[in-house]
């Protein structure tokens, strides 16, 4: 009789550790493996969870990576690029109904984790604003510019504008830098400076700005920047 694939039974073995555990107790290609199970019903799917870890780096940056750029490695089709997708939007949206409609300065470090999900990990910078009311309940989360990989235009005037039209008395300002160094550039202070001064006379507060990258986060009011 010919010798079985080795794998045969790991798949319902890892699916029965998982249920059993915490998944902390699973390696990052386990849990790309899991994902993939669905999308890639038959075969060993370890080799390709483990050379995903390899390229990319971790379990967060292969599911953060762009749909396009995961369709062109070998062995990852149109449904497991989805699923892995899926994974990343909804560790996103589980993060963003924590801190929606929440007086968000009570739950600082909530707010940073969902700022890290929904930001870190994208290969341009974006910058996005975040409204509050007067209890500094959120009322809105806004994208409001996407650039290059070092650079994002803002229009202080248009933040301010928005803010107005949504009633808001504070905001919160935050974008990501891909390189990785959270550092402020004298670009990212000067433009800080200036919504400052245009909310201030409007009575609307800028409690932060805040910069995230895969390696933290740069809060400028913590630095007293603000």
């Amino acid at each position: 009789m010919s010798e079985k694939p080795h794998y045969i039974g790991h798949r319902k073995r890892l699916r029965e550790r998982f249920l059993k555990s915490d998944c902390s107790a699973l390696h990052d290609y386990e849990l790309l493996e899991l994902l993939l199970f669905g999308a890639i019903p038959r075969g060993d799917v370890k080799p390709l969870a483990k050379r995903l870890i390899e390229t990319f780096g971790s379990f967060a940056d292969v599911i953060s990576a762009d749909a396009t750029t995961l369709l062109l490695e070998d062995g990852l089709g149109e449904a497991a690029v989805c699923s892995l997708k899926t994974a990343q939007a909804s560790g996103i949206r589980l993060a963003q109904e924590q801190v929606l409609n929440k007086p968000v300065l009570s739950s600082w470090q909530m707010l940073l984790d969902y700022c890290r999900a929904s930001m870190a990990y994208h290969g341009v910078e974006q910058f996005r604003v975040l409204y509050l009311n007067r209890k500094n309940v959120l009322i809105a989360d806004e994208l409001q510019q996407r650039g290059t990989i070092d650079h994002t235009p803002v229009y202080p005037r248009e933040v301010i504008k928005r803010a107005l039209e949504l009633e808001s008395s504070a905001l919160i300002m935050v974008h990501n830098h891909p390189s990785g160094d959270t550092t402020p550039s004298s670009a990212d202070i000067d433009m800080t400076k200036r919504i400052k001064n245009i909310a201030r006379p409007l009575s609307i507060e800028l409690h932060d700005h805040v910069i995230v990258s895969r390696k933290g986060y740069y809060s400028f009011k913590s630095h007293a920047l603000l």
